[in-house]
Formats: structure tokens, C-alpha cells, sequence
């Protein structure tokens, strides 16, 4: 069936990574696919605890079944061959092996490989993407056979198309505002909450050595992530960049800019390069997400920090974001959704999502998740009012567009006016306005 969908899908697909891919987080890894890491869950004996619970339809199928994740960071990628080891010795059925992709090449060799007939069975993938590969018929459709009638709904909106579930949320998250206390408490400045309270105390933060602000501004979907709670602000949407919203939010990126308290290196950043700054000591504030938090505690236990919703124009904004699970059409589907099914059980899910610093993206667990750590529970809170991307399966264009945008205010090349008009025509034709 898997050559079947290649053919049907092959063209549009290699389409797709011309006109999609192009600015995937290219900067965001110094792995090569040659240096590819391929974990086995047959490889390590599980610790004693291993659980068996959520594993209860493990035993009417078999086979084995390959994940492909593009997580960097060293503790995301033992959590998850941690989650693996559990389940291939609760049960002697399936076998599930993972295999690291570096996030820039992740779109490209999906999309290769649907034609090739090298998929995967499962990946797990951002979640503005998951629209886009729904639609041309990866993903295999799982309405009916897994319940996210406990699931926040913007979660499962993002694996939803056309009123079919084509996913699994894996996990949530945000973006707050961190703050260094001790540089605040002796620049004598508190906690900014809106755009000019912003500028001010980034200014006033600013030295020889250190920058006030910064967001990571990468010119792809990591940089659209953290830029988008601006527009949001104003009131405006994601498909409206030529507004007063959005030209008033790059305005306030070439304010910060101009005035020094935004550094133009953040164009080169990921946000792990971004909080390494914060951690550092050459960064004062950032907006980052709730991911980084069990990194940040576990390098600088010393380091005086907190965090507070991103400061607002009109009204608060956060950028949601998260990662889906999707099974992959004519895959060993039945196999990968037991192994779904263990994997988001109660203690599995707490499990991951504690250690990699996500929200759960069910409800009934993320409410027991962070009672009594007031840096998490600020997180929480913000997903109340933490917007999603999409879901669009023309998103990546709309998110290259926009992050074309801020780039080109950032470096000078264009003014807010020029920019938010280039970027708006490009996407009504996206569109098709």
C-alpha cells in the first residue's frame, strides 16, 4: 500500500520541498544525516519499573515498528529511548526502534520518502506541520481507534483535517518571557509588560556585554514561532501582515533593533542557541518555551531566573506550540497504535512530558502535571490565551513569508511597510485571494 501512496503522492510531495522546506530550522543542529543516531528499545534492558500499563492491545499484533523523531537535546532523546525500552519488555509482540532525523532534513526525507517507499511507521512532528501532510496522504487516519475526547483542543485540532483525526498529540507548550532577576533588581527596572515597557527596560538593561532582549529570529518556522505572539497582540492574524497589527509589530522589532536592545544575531539563533545566551549571562530576556526549563535547572541551578507572559500590545498572547505523533498510511499501523497507546498512558506521558519540559496535551493529566512549581504553572496559565499555527496544509509557505518578513526588517533590508506588503501578497496568492 506504501508504493501505492508513493505514486499518488510522489509529485506533489518533491513540490513540497522545493516550495515548503527550503527554510526548515537548518540552524537549529550541527548533526548530519551521516552522523544519524538509530536507537533500538532491543538494545538496553528496561529498569526494573518497567510498566505495563496502557500496553493492553500489544498482544493481537506484531512486528516491528520505526519512529522517527528530530529531537536534539540529549535528555529528549534518552526520555523517549527510555519510553521504548519499557514497552518492548512489557510485552514480546512488537518491537519498536527509533531513528533521529535532524529537524532541517526532516520535511525533505519525509517527502522523499513517500516516494521511495521508506517511510517510517510513526513520527513524531511540529505541530504546524501536520496539516500540510495529512492532506497529500501520509498519515493514516485513526478516527475511531484512538479517544481524544480528554485532549485540549487546540492539540487535536492540529492533527484534525476535514473532521478526520489524523494524529495524536504528543505534547504542549508556550512562550513566556525569562528574565535575569539579578540584572533587573540592579538595573532597577521591573518586569516589563507592555511593547514601550519593553524597550525601555531592554534598553535599560543593554551594556558592552550584554543585550537586553532577544527572541530567536531564524528565517523559518522556529523564527515565525516566536515572532507571531506580536502580530497576535495587536489583534491581527497570521494571514494579516499588511495590517496596522502587523506592520506595528515589525515596527516594534525595528524599534528594539535600532535602539540596541535586540541584538541582529538572534537571525542566527535557535532558541536552544537563545536560552544558551540567557544561561550565559549575555542575555537579560528572552521569550522561550516551557521545554527549556528542565535544562535551564538542571546547567544553572544557581542562575536567578523567572519568567511572566510576553508583553502585550491590545491583548496576551502566546505562540502554542507542541508536537504530534502520526501513524503512517500502509504501515504496520495496528502495531504503532498499541505502542501509541502505551506511550500516552498516565505514567508514560507524565514521564516524558516532565522530563522534556512539555505540558500534556491531555487535559485530565496536565492538571495533576505542575501543582506547586509556580515557573510551570505560569505555563499553564499561558495556555489560555497561547494562539496555534494553522492548522493550514499551506502553512510552511505562509510561515516562510513571515519570517522572510522580520528578517528583512531586522537586517534593514526593508522598512515594516515594505516588508508587510511583500509578505502580504505572497500570501493571498498562498491563498488564492
Amino acid at each position: 500500500m506504501k508504493k501505492v501512496l508513493a505514486m499518488l503522492v510522489a509529485i506533489t510531495m518533491i513540490a513540497a520541498i522545493m516550495v515548503g522546506c527550503g527554510s526548515s530550522k537548518d540552524n537549529q543542529t550541527a548533526k548530519t544525516l551521516q552522523g544519524t543516531n538509530e536507537t533500538s528499545g532491543t538494545s538496553e534492558k528496561a529498569d526494573d519499573s518497567a510498566s505495563k500499563e496502557g500496553n493492553e492491545d500489544a498482544g493481537d499484533t506484531s512486528g516491528t515498528v520505526t519512529v522517527w523523531y528530530y529531537w536534539e537535546a540529549e535528555k529528549h532523546q534518552e526520555a523517549l529511548n527510555k519510553l521504548i525500552h519499557k514497552f518492548n519488555d512489557s510485552q514480546s509482540d512488537i518491537t519498536v526502534e527509533a531513528k533521529y532525523v535532524p529537524f532541517a532534513d526532516f520535511k525533505k526525507l519525509l517527502s522523499i520518502g513517500a516516494s521511495a517507499d521508506a517511510l517510517p511507521d510513526l513520527v513524531i512532528l511540529d505541530n504546524p506541520d501536520h496539516a500540510a501532510y495529512a492532506s497529500m496522504g501520509i498519515f493514516a487516519d485513526i478516527t475511531g481507534r484512538f479517544d481524544v475526547s480528554t485532549y485540549y483542543e487546540g492539540p487535536v485540532n492540529s492533527c484534525t483535517l476535514d473532521g478526520r483525526l489524523y494524529g495524536v498529540p504528543f505534547g504542549s507548550n508556550n512562550l513566556l518571557l525569562y528574565y535575569n532577576e539579578d540584572m533587573l533588581k540592579a538595573a532597577n527596572q521591573e518586569v516589563p509588560t507592555t511593547w514601550d515597557e519593553l524597550i525601555e527596560v531592554a534598553k535599560a538593561l543593554t551594556t558592552d556585554t550584554v543585550s537586553g532582549f532577544a527572541h530567536s529570529s531564524l528565517q523559518n518556522e522556529e523564527g515565525t514561532f516566536n515572532f507571531l505572539p506580536w502580530v497576535w497582540s495587536t489583534g491581527a492574524s497570521s494571514y494579516e501582515i499588511n495590517s496596522e497589527g502587523g506592520i506595528k509589530a515589525l515596527t516594534l522589532i525595528q524599534k528594539l533593533v535600532e535602539s540596541g536592545a535586540m541584538t541582529k544575531e538572534a537571525i542566527n539563533w535557535t532558541q536552544g542557541d537563545t536560552m544558551n545566551q540567557f544561561i550565559s549571562g549575555n542575555l537579560a530576556m528572552m521569550i522561550n518555551g516551557t521545554w527549556q526549563v528542565p535544562t535551564m535547572r538542571a546547567e544553572v541551578p544557581d542562575l536567578n531566573w523567572n519568567v511572566a507572559p510576553i508583553p502585550m500590545d491590545a491583548i496576551p498572547t502566546s505562540g502554542l506550540g507542541g508536537e504530534n505523533y502520526a501513524v503512517i498510511a500502509g504501515g504496520n499501523e495496528d502495531a504503532t497504535i498499541a505502542f501509541l497507546k502505551f506511550a500516552t498512558s498516565k505514567e508514560q506521558c507524565l514521564y516524558m512530558m516532565n522530563t522534556m519540559g512539555f505540558i500534556s496535551s491531555d487535559s485530565t493529566i496536565a492538571v495533576e502535571q505542575f501543582k506547586g512549581d509556580p515557573v510551570y504553572e505560569a505555563f499553564v496559565e499561558g495556555m489560555k490565551y497561547a494562539y496555534a499555527r494553522g492548522p493550514l496544509p499551506e502553512w510552511p509557505d505562509v510561515s516562510d513569508t513571515i519570517s522572510l518578513a522580520f528578517n528583512e526588517v531586522i537586517t534593514g533590508a526593508s522598512t515594516p511597510e515594505d516588508a508587510a506588503a511583500k509578505a502580504q501578497a505572497t500570501i493571498d496568492n498562498i491563498l488564492g485571494q
